[in-house]
């Protein structure tokens, strides 16, 4: 038992520290630490030269300004090479006319994949899966999420959600299913009897004393 469970691939865990790594890309060796002070959106997909990566690789692209604006940034990752990084790169420009202006990390140690558990051996021992990982600029591991190889992601959802947990951060407060900058949101639930006895008379656009909302 004790074999199997040092053999289990590692998890990140959400609201800890996000696992440290230096490590070769398209830009040169990057760290954690260089995304200091700035969110950072980490994430894998299975093999250059794909079409379904490649789809992902064109909508993040087109999505960089906006990541930018929000102060957060990309990072790539796939256990490729960098020259087949490069090569990909330059393909997806002449084909796609979509230019990379992210790093994409090589990780042909699998070093980083394995930390971060993109690595899923009930998909693949050698590719890495689509894993997704939103880190504050504390360098926290705030959000992950995990696709299957045979499906792309949506890169609006991870504007959205990066939107999402910086109103939250800066408002203490949830945001409700579908949030868009604008929307109102949730104000958190009242802690004791006392409390949720004055609710109703806080001004709150309140359902019930535990569900309210307001604007922000």
């Amino acid at each position: 038992m004790q074999e199997l469970n040092n053999a289990a691939p590692s998890m990140p865990r959400l609201n800890e520290r996000a696992p440290e790594f230096e490590a070769p890309t398209t830009h040169g060796i990057r760290k954690l630490s260089d995304y200091e002070g700035k969110w950072l959106v980490l994430f894998s997909h299975p093999a250059d030269f794909t079409p379904v990566c490649t789809t992902e690789f064109v909508a993040f692209s087109r999505a960089h300004e906006q990541f930018q604006a929000l102060n957060c940034e990309l990072l790539g990752l796939s256990i490729d090479s960098t020259f087949s990084h490069i090569a990909w790169e330059r393909n997806i420009k002449e084909k796609f006319g979509e230019e990379i202006r992210f790093p994409i990390i090589a990780d042909l140690s699998m070093q980083v994949a394995r930390a971060y558990g993109m690595i899923q051996p009930g998909a693949s021992d050698t590719s890495a899966v689509r894993a997704t990982f939103i880190i504050d600029p504390k360098g926290v591991l705030r959000a992950m999420v995990y696709y299957p190889m045979s499906n792309g992601r949506s890169i609006p959802e991870f504007l959205r959600l990066v939107m999402a947990l910086q109103t939250s951060d800066e408002h203490g407060v949830a945001t409700p299913e579908g949030w868009q900058p604008g929307d109102k949101v949730i104000v958190p639930p009242p802690a004791t009897a006392a409390q949720a006895a004055a609710r109703e008379a806080e001004g709150y656009e309140c359902t019930d004393w535990y569900f309210c909302k307001k604007a922000v």
